[in-house]
């Protein structure tokens, strides 16, 4: 019959107003007023909800025909749903039934329950009065006998409903008595700063109640995220606690790992992908776990970190056999884990056969069983036995079986598609512990604590957007369409949450949680606190909130340090034997302003592992910008033959072939050059004398110190010789240029040292000769491209005696064996990048370790 009407509404629709969005949405909806009849017809099924429906209907009719001689009690149920209602209607009117109403109000007055609208607690009950045809007065309270600490306290019931008062009535709260204080015998409140305090505090409660025998407590909340660290709080006394919500399929250790298992094959192996997948525990490949942990460690230093390699396992193999040397521990790894990565694919090999094309669904699901089998075998242990045991792995099998015996529904998509469907169809399946929770303490849902009722009940999470949740945005249907279809309207949920919370309200001894702030937002108090704090006296308010301050500040106290012991500056002291006899000249400035990070990649042998996937940064600019200008100066500059741009723009394709792994960088940086190629043609033209010039060119130089010999170590960027014989040295800057501040206080020492050994003859084949110019090129791209900074008030000759003074006495001064190797000792330098400062935990003991300092 509903089907039958909706279509007529189509039609109507569909004439009066053809090129409306509503006319639209209703033909799409055909698909369930039309389509969807015909789809069960052929298969000879019904929906679940017409089941229902059919089954009380089918009651109803029994009873009616032949009322039952016992007592037959419907109870808890408010009719929402009309099947119910009418099964309802029934009970009540036989001989010995009774229907038993959750939370009737009965202090209500009549205006105010005329004025009951679908967001209030009590229009489910006034509806299904309204449909029996009984007066709200005839209904009799239930005369059962509590024990006195399961009574609710004297008051608190008129408290309930004036908190829940109808808006249309609310301004009687200025003309109604003020509410009794022993209504909020037994209520506290607690408003903390953020969801993990809230949890302590709900966690040490709910530990509390267990120092008295017998006592039960229960955290009740529509927010699964609280639940969850409730349930992590009170693991750190020893007690598991029963969450009836669960946890969601996809994020226990099985739902994981098969969700990783599509993730990595359908992203083509992507770095971040594959090692996420194969350090889950549950992945083996048939090794022993050790071993197969050291293989993808390897792997991971070898090729994963840095620029992401060729898609697939045949990318990985190309990328190992490209490696650099250092990139391994022993020479024979790298054909050992080439040979991994072919077992790897071969594992992989029956999901990555459906990369090209669409494929049925089944076809996929079995395919990717049968990976997640193979890649959690152990060494003589079947993966189909790691995989499906414990709780959330005969889920997730009933979840594949389930997913297998529908495929056939599914129409065929491609396999990159397949992830998304795969966690859409999780998400609704929850994996529920079936024994082992502790029996006095319990997580419900708003749902399962209708019948229960615990000595402490703590009601959390009482945000708006949380409790009550917003009304979801309905994309097909407007509310006018809603009541067309004999539908509720989004507000109803709201008003099941209000009975949910009215009912709790009402328990002897409730707390009520919130957190002031989530994800770092301000939140909003529910709608039902806020109505609590204008009903209920001022100094009342204060008091119930004082009253459950104090558990907030015990849970801060659970975690606060018997001591706080400030961390001092590292002040490491190797023996001299240890420490670096060589060191190159742009390590000599991270001598003078960062010691510690000399002492941690010098004589700890530490190096910053580079980034998973790691995008282009100013290193690889500058590297691509110093090759082009290097091949040019090389090629003869603008002396050489031919057009100058030109053959400097063809060194530029050259050097940035190498950004092939980051085409987004080339396309940033690739402008720039261009400007910059500009600049230096027009400057390298300007010059009056010509040149000789020689880039990357190698130098060193032997120093003496109390220890022994040392060794200064430069690499050029170019140096010009005149036709007098006079050197000056250019170093090319991409980024910062050091200020003559840092160059004067020896901070940035580069270029002086490199002055110190050209003066000596220390450059592979270029003879020594007085410097007479040093220069910083600052290549931007920028406006200006490029721009030549040179120190002020100070000469190369001037500037090359007092580096090498003060080289000389950093030597003597470290060869001592009591001089430390400090973090940061210079307060007048801000050290920018430092790949150390967390091993030396700067930010423990300075003033500001960050790099805004």
């Amino acid at each position: 019959s509903r089907s039958a009407n909706s279509r007529r509404s189509v039609a109507t629709w569909s004439i009066s107003r053809p090129n409306s969005a509503a006319s639209q949405t209703l033909r799409f909806l055909e698909i369930i007023t039309a389509e969807w009849p015909e789809i069960l017809k052929s298969e000879g099924a019904v929906d679940g909800a017409e089941r229902r429906n059919r089954i009380l209907d089918a009651r109803a009719a029994a009873w009616r025909a032949a009322p039952p001689s016992g007592p037959v009690i419907a109870a808890g149920s408010t009719g929402s749903i009309p099947a119910t209602a009418a099964l309802l209607e029934v009970v009540a009117g036989l001989p010995d039934g009774a229907v038993v109403l959750p939370g009737l109000d009965l202090e209500m007055e009549a205006e105010s329950w005329d004025a009951v609208d679908e967001g209030h607690p009590q229009f489910g009950m006034r509806h299904l009065l309204a449909r029996l045809g009984i007066d709200r007065g005839a209904v009799l309270e239930w005369p059962a006998v509590l024990p006195e600490a399961s009574r609710t306290p004297p008051g608190r019931s008129r408290l309930v409903s004036e908190v829940m008062r109808p808006a249309a009535t609310s301004e009687n709260w200025r003309r109604i008595e003020p509410v009794e204080r022993r209504a909020l015998d037994g209520i506290r409140r607690i408003d903390c700063p953020t969801p993990r305090e809230e949890a302590g505090a709900i966690a040490l409660m709910m530990r509390e109640a267990l120092d008295e025998p017998g006592r039960t407590a229960a955290l009740v909340t529509p927010d699964r995220g609280l639940a969850r660290r409730v349930a992590a709080a009170l693991a750190r006394w020893g007690v598991r606690v029963d969450d009836s919500g669960g946890r969601p399929l996809g994020d226990t250790p099985t739902g994981t790992f098969l969700r990783m298992v599509a993730h990595c094959v359908a992203g083509g192996v992507a770095p971040l992908d594959l090692l996420a997948l194969l350090k889950h525990p549950l992945a083996a490949g048939g090794e022993p776990v050790g071993r197969f942990r050291a293989r993808i460690r390897a792997l991971e230093r070898a090729v994963l970190r840095g620029p992401r390699p060729a898609p697939g396992f045949a990318g990985l193999s190309a990328a190992l056999a490209a490696a650099a040397e250092d990139r391994f521990d022993d020479p024979g790894d790298r054909d050992t884990l080439i040979a991994w990565c072919d077992r790897l694919q071969a594992l992989f090999a029956p999901l990555i056969a459906f990369a090209d094309g669409a494929a049925e669904a089944g076809a996929l699901l079995t395919a990717h069983l049968t990976v997640a089998e193979a890649l959690a075998a152990g060494e003589g242990e079947p993966g189909a036995a790691r995989l499906w045991r414990h709780e959330d792995g005969e889920a997730a099998a009933t979840f594949a079986s389930d997913l297998l015996a529908a495929a056939a529904g599914f129409p065929p998509l491609p396999l990159a598609q397949y992830p998304a469907l795969l966690e859409a169809l999780m998400a609704g399946r929850a994996v529920r512990p079936r024994y082992g929770g502790h029996p006095r303490l319990s997580i419900w849902g708003p749902l399962e604590a209708r019948l229960q009722q615990p000595d402490l009940l703590i009601l959390g999470g009482l945000n708006e957007g949380t409790w009550p949740a917003e009304p979801p945005a309905d994309p097909w249907m407007s509310r006018p369409m809603r009541r067309q279809f004999g539908l509720p309207s989004p507000e109803r949920r709201i008003g099941l949450a209000a009975h949910d919370f009215a009912q709790a309200l009402a328990a002897p001894n409730v707390v009520l949680t919130r957190s002031l702030r989530v994800d770092g937002t301000p939140t909003v108090p529910s709608r039902w606190l806020a109505r609590l704090d204008t009903v209920a006296p001022g100094d009342m308010v204060k008091e119930i909130k004082a009253e459950g301050s104090y558990w907030a500040g015990w849970a801060e106290a659970v975690d606060a340090p018997a001591e706080i012991r400030p961390c001092t500056a590292p002040r490491p002291c190797p023996p001299v034997a240890a420490r670096p006899r060589r060191l190159s000249v742009t390590a000599v400035g991270t001598w003078m302003t960062n010691p510690y990070a000399v002492y941690a990649r010098s004589v700890l042998r530490l190096k910053p592992l580079e980034a998973i996937e790691a995008d282009a940064g100013a290193a690889e600019r500058g590297q691509v910008i110093h090759e082009a200008l290097s091949a040019f100066i090389r090629s003869g500059g603008v002396h050489g033959s031919g057009d100058a741009l030109q053959d400097l723009l063809r060194c530029g394709e050259s050097a940035f072939a190498g950004l092939e792994a980051w085409p987004e960088a080339r396309a940033f940086w690739w402008p720039r050059f261009q400007r910059i190629a500009r600049w230096v043609v027009a400057e390298e033209a300007a010059r009056a004398e010509a040149v000789q010039s020689t880039t990357e060119v190698d130098g060193g130089l032997a120093l003496t110190g109390p220890a022994g010999s040392f060794q200064l170590t430069a690499r050029a960027d170019r140096i010009d010789r005149s036709g007098g014989g006079a050197l000056e040295i250019i170093d090319y800057k991409t980024g910062a240029v050091p200020s003559d501040k840092q160059i004067l206080a020896g901070y940035a020492p580069q270029l002086a040292l490199e002055a110190v050994i050209a003066e000596a003859g220390g450059f592979d084949g270029l003879p020594a000769g007085p410097v007479t110019a040093l220069a910083h090129w600052r290549l931007s791209g920028g406006d200006p491209a490029g721009e030549i900074k040179r120190p002020k008030d100070t000469d190369a000759r001037t500037l090359a005696t007092q580096a090498e003074r003060g080289l000389k006495r950093l030597i003597e001064r470290f060869d001592a064996p009591d001089t430390p190797y400090l973090a940061r000792p210079r307060p007048d330098f801000v050290v920018r990048f430092d790949d150390y400062a967390h091993l030396a935990r700067v930010l423990e003991w300075s003033a500001g370790g960050g790099e805004a300092e």
